[in-house]
């Protein structure tokens, strides 16, 4: 007797790293179903449209994207075969009724809090579809914040590589004016501790030596640990550092008000979190900052990073600017240059601001033309760019211990990630992936940096 083939999942994941976890997931409740990797959607039993609804006209995008995804499976059908089509994300939580109605032939719509249900939506899928017509019944959308958390009925989950996320948290309180995500990911949930730590210790036990933890509000952690007692994320991360094998810590996205002092002071005491954060800014006025319900001031933004930098000196960091937000003057603006001309950034992701439906800042009359949005955009750009080339180039010649995650396009080729995030690529044998190397900035290429053995012998691989 021989096994049946194994059914092909192919997921297409937009957005944050938060979504790039939870594909991960989501392929490992399929799996038990029989469910494998495929290369293509072309070639998939099931296609699962894993969205986002930060970016200007997402939901369009996954309306053009579903249109390829049907054509696909009408090729299929051709053949005999068939193929469930989903659509999961925050795309799917906001606008799942509106997905139902354009692209009936959608068999499933899921929010991110439901997909360790997906078993049994993709049973009923199954059994709805008509294997002679290829009918179907209505599709199942399943949006609901559920009482219990998905993790409870999630699989232990397995580093695939010496670099592997973990999701502490979820969602968010803020309700900044700009943002769906408090609508579309639900209020802020934290983890239990002992359940962190026993995921960080399978993932250090299967391979990973460097963890980044995930939340809408990451630093805004407050899981219940032992006795009851209320743990933040600098004392998570102090236990975590403690957990054999596992090197290096990371955290995003973080939100200026929730850097609390044990936080940053955790950052002067643990070395294996890193010296390098993402904490978004967002504008340098703060009448914009006001207006976006951020909670924070530019000073108080200037605050938090001389604190960090006067424990660490060298830390680097990353943020996201949104220019353009209703209201924003010439003044405002160049409030957010000042701005990021003192602080300095090694990267920043930066917008122009778009409207998001069911948002308030969507219905301000003060909306600011998009010319002007264009210009700024390009200043600012301008501006980060020059900033993070220069950090880039001032890491020539300087050592760092660099983890090797994976091989490069060339043949013995090795690239790896510095303690800043740069990409770094080194000549070497494939047995040191998953180490962590002593390595010798020497070039600046576009998107990477060059690195050479800082000792010939290759005696400073560090193994452990």
């Amino acid at each position: 007797m021989t096994d049946a083939p194994a059914k092909r999942l192919f997921i297409k994941t937009y957005g944050c790293q938060m979504n790039v976890y939870d594909s991960a997931r989501m392929a490992d409740v399929l799996a038990p179903l029989g469910y494998a990797p495929a290369e293509s959607p072309a070639d998939a039993d099931m296609v699962i449209l894993n969205t986002c609804h930060i970016r200007e006209k997402a939901a369009e995008k996954v309306f053009s994207d579903l249109g390829r995804v049907r054509a696909y499976r009408s090729e299929r059908a051709a053949e005999g075969k068939d193929m469930i089509i989903a659509v999961a994300g925050c795309v799917a939580q906001a606008e799942g009724a509106e997905i139902m109605a354009r692209a009936p032939f959608v068999d499933i719509v899921l929010g991110p809090q439901t997909y360790h249900r997906l078993p049994e939506m993709v049973a009923r899928a199954a059994r709805a579809h008509d294997g002679k017509t290829g009918a179907k019944s209505a599709g199942i959308l399943d949006t609901e914040f559920p009482v219990e958390p998905k993790f409870d009925h999630l699989p232990a989950p397995r580093a695939e590589g010496p670099a592997a996320f973990l999701s502490i948290q979820e969602g968010c309180d803020k309700f900044c004016t700009f943002c769906v995500v408090p609508y579309t990911r639900g209020a802020e949930y934290s983890r239990p501790v002992a359940d962190i730590l026993r995921e960080a210790k399978n993932l250090a036990d299967s391979g990973a030596r460097e963890i980044t933890l995930l939340g809408q509000n990451v630093n805004a952690y407050h899981g219940v640990g032992e006795n009851d007692e209320v743990w933040g994320l600098g004392r998570l991360a102090r236990a975590l550092a403690d957990i054999d094998g596992l090197s290096r810590i990371r955290y995003t996205t973080s939100h200026p008000r929730d850097m609390d002092d044990a936080l940053m002071a955790a950052h002067r005491d643990v070395p294996a979190l890193m010296p390098f954060l993402h904490l978004p800014v967002q504008s340098g006025s703060d009448k914009i900052l006001e207006a976006m319900n951020r909670g924070h001031t530019a000073d108080d933004y200037r605050r938090i990073i001389a604190t960090l930098r006067g424990y660490r000196p060298d830390m680097a960091l990353s943020s996201d600017f949104i220019v353009g937000y209703p209201g924003e003057s010439d003044k405002d603006f160049e409030a957010t240059m000042a701005l990021v001309r003192e602080i300095t950034f090694a990267q920043a992701f930066s917008f122009k601001y778009s409207a998001r439906a069911g948002t308030p800042a969507a219905v301000l009359r003060t909306q600011v033309p998009e010319d002007v949005k264009d210009a700024r955009l390009y200043a600012l750009q301008e501006l980060l760019l020059e900033q993070q080339r220069a950090f880039n180039k001032a890491s020539v010649g300087r050592t760092f211990d660099v983890l090797l995650t994976h091989a490069g396009r060339h043949p013995g080729q090795l690239v790896g990630k510095s303690p800043y995030l740069q990409a770094v690529h080194v000549m070497a044998d494939p047995k040191h992936i998953g180490a962590i190397a002593r390595l010798k900035i020497v070039s600046l290429e576009s998107n990477s940096l060059g690195a050479v053995w800082a000792d010939a012998s290759e005696s400073t691989i560090k193994t452990a």
